[in-house]
């Protein structure tokens, strides 16, 4: 693959399309509803387990990865390899014992890994069939079968590889961390170094850290999901992390500039100033950044010439820089992102099954949403009209 640089040699990323994943793999005949989250890698790929990206998805990887993969949401694709049907009592066939040939990993240390990717969904169904030798040393292969409880559900194949050391996960060109706890490094690593504009609470205990980019038209459309995540999890500290995509929008990087100088004056400064941004969002480019930019300052009440010249700065751009960096590190390739305490997904999957992930996510770190019962509940569908009704 060709790598583009840009002037300041920073990995070229892609955004992500505002159709679901879940979505698009429903129609595939066998796909298990709700299975599809983003694995983002320090590779810098949105991988999967037999990887499936939209058609018309244009994958990019960073020109430089990161010393270290970031632990995120394995996301598990259609196989090609149909199993035989499943039988009502028990869907999946009983693993054989001959097929697990070493002492490492064990089925508990797997299923516990599997249990964070995939343990959101209580209809899912998966069992561990092999753990093996492969011929590098040390390398284990571990196979599992996964279904759901549905009566016509057909079962699937994963298939990923454990390294020597026990640490990670392969599956293809795609690394992430394989432990009990997969997301605990990535969580980590915002705690200390997320510093972007933020809404609720103080405590970092359920830190939702949102990457976007300001000339993003898809972050632009998420927000509405980020405001009603602020509304539904008040126990939630919620972050606007920027990570301008600087290879492919030209004035990504001077919005997020400007944005650094609003937020020194407030997080709320910060977010009159994104709001107004978006609303010109389409309007710009090259000749038009300055003249767009300083008008949305100044409708967030922010003085037009200081932030002009705050921009400008060497330590402002410095700042700019550092957050792009870290996204990198935290192993995000794509925007907008939604990273639930280290768990990265993307932010155009149904609003309940991000509200059922976040909820999921606290559960098991051991900390509170605040979300009430009638926000937890799934939305009923809505009513058949005669416009969804059977032709």
């Amino acid at each position: 693959m060709i790598r583009n640089r840009t002037k300041n040699m920073q990995p070229q990323k892609k955004e992500a399309t505002l159709k679901s994943t879940d979505s698009a793999l429903q129609s595939v005949p066998g796909w298990i509803p709700a299975a599809a989250l983003a694995i983002i890698l320090s590779l810098g790929t949105a991988v999967a387990f037999a990887q499936a990206a939209p058609a018309n998805a244009v994958q990019q990887k960073p020109a430089v990865a990161p010393s270290a993969p970031a632990a995120q949401a394995p996301y598990l694709a259609p196989p090609t390899v149909p199993i035989v049907n499943a039988v009502p009592a028990d869907p999946l066939p009983p693993a054989d014992p001959k097929n697990f040939t070493v002492a490492s990993p064990t089925v508990e240390t797997v299923n516990a890994f599997l249990n964070q990717v995939w343990g959101y969904d209580s209809n899912r169904v998966w069992r561990v069939m092999a753990i093996s030798q492969t011929i590098a040393p040390k390398v284990t292969k571990v196979i599992v079968y996964i279904t759901t409880k549905s009566p016509d559900a057909k079962p699937q194949v994963a298939i990923f590889y454990v390294t020597p050391d026990g640490n990670y996960v392969i599956e293809g060109a795609s690394l992430v961390y394989f432990s009990a706890t997969p997301y605990a490094a990535t969580r980590d690593l915002l705690k200390e170094k997320a510093s972007g504009a933020a809404r609720g609470v103080a405590s970092k205990d359920l830190m939702l850290v949102e990457f976007a980019d300001l000339q993003c038209p898809y972050c632009k459309v998420a927000q509405t999901t980020m405001d009603q995540i602020v509304k539904d999890f008040p126990a939630a500290r919620v972050v606007f992390q920027q990570f301008p995509l600087v290879d492919i929008h030209s004035s990504a990087f001077k919005a997020a500039a400007y944005g650094v100088c609003a937020q020194k004056q407030s997080d709320d400064a910060f977010f009159k100033y994104a709001a107004g941004v978006f609303d010109t969002q389409q309007a710009l480019g090259p000749t038009t950044e300055d003249t767009l930019l300083r008008a949305a300052a100044q409708r967030a009440g922010l003085d037009g010439v200081a932030i002009v010249t705050c921009a400008n700065m060497q330590a402002t751009k410095d700042i700019v820089n550092a957050d792009i960096k870290l996204a990198v590190e935290a192993g995000i390739d794509q925007t907008p992102m939604l990273v639930v305490n280290g768990r990265a997904i993307p932010l155009d999957l149904p609003y309940d099954l991000i509200k059922q992930i976040i909820v999921f996510q606290a559960k098991l770190d051991g900390v509170a949403t605040g979300a009430s019962a009638d926000i937890l509940a799934p939305t009923p569908p809505a009513p058949p009209t005669l416009n969804t009704l059977p032709k």
